[in-house]
């Protein structure tokens, strides 16, 4: 009696340390890392623009309606936010990474702005805020690529055996979705001067 009490006692450890409850909550939590990632480079950009939109306007005054532009488009980031309970939800994912495009177009068309006023461009202060916007943009690239990486982890690791089991009977964890590219991505933009 004993000896098959510590039999099955042992054989449940080992069922239990290869079942994969323990490496499907690590990829999850990875996944929520990674989303505040990305959500802090979002907010660094959001920081970054009205320091922007106010260096241009001391310049550019008569460009307002680029300028309205990227402050509606900045407006609108604020609004549509996306919890960690939600990276589930494709409809969510694909309304924030709307408005994110929406900013990403507005800021491109006031750094076409600032080409056209020579002191602007040689202006210290616009040199360095562009540099920042330059480098968070490449920031926000990365953390879109650690988040889809995490995405990768843990939906693969629901979905392949034994932890699909774990994940089917005990957690009922959902896939996350992953950061997909803007429409039009895939063709080259067009610059003429």
């Amino acid at each position: 009696m004993r000896f098959s009490t510590i039999i099955l006692l042992l054989c449940t450890a080992l069922f239990l340390s290869s079942c994969g409850y323990n490496s499907i909550q690590k990829n999850e939590e990875d996944v929520f890392a990674a989303w505040g990632d990305v959500e802090a480079t979002y907010q660094r950009r959001a920081d970054l623009i009205p320091n922007l939109v106010e260096t241009v306007k001391a310049y550019a005054t008569h460009e307002k309606a680029t300028l309205t532009e990227v402050t509606n488009a900045r407006a609108k980031v604020g609004q549509v936010n996306i919890s960690a309970d939600k990276l589930g939800d494709a409809a969510a994912m694909q309304q924030f990474q709307k408005a994110q495009g929406q900013l990403s177009g507005a800021l491109s068309r006031l750094l076409v702005v600032a080409e056209r006023y020579p002191d602007l461009k040689a202006s210290e202060n616009f040199r360095d805020l562009q540099h920042q916007l330059e480098g968070t943009e490449n920031r926000i690239n990365v953390a879109r690529q650690r988040y889809n990486a995490a995405v990768k982890k843990f939906n693969t690791s629901i979905r392949t055996f034994p932890n699909s089991l774990t994940n089917n009977f005990l957690l009922h964890l959902e896939r996350k979705e992953v950061f997909k590219a803007d429409a039009g991505a895939a063709t080259a933009p067009k610059v003429s001067f």
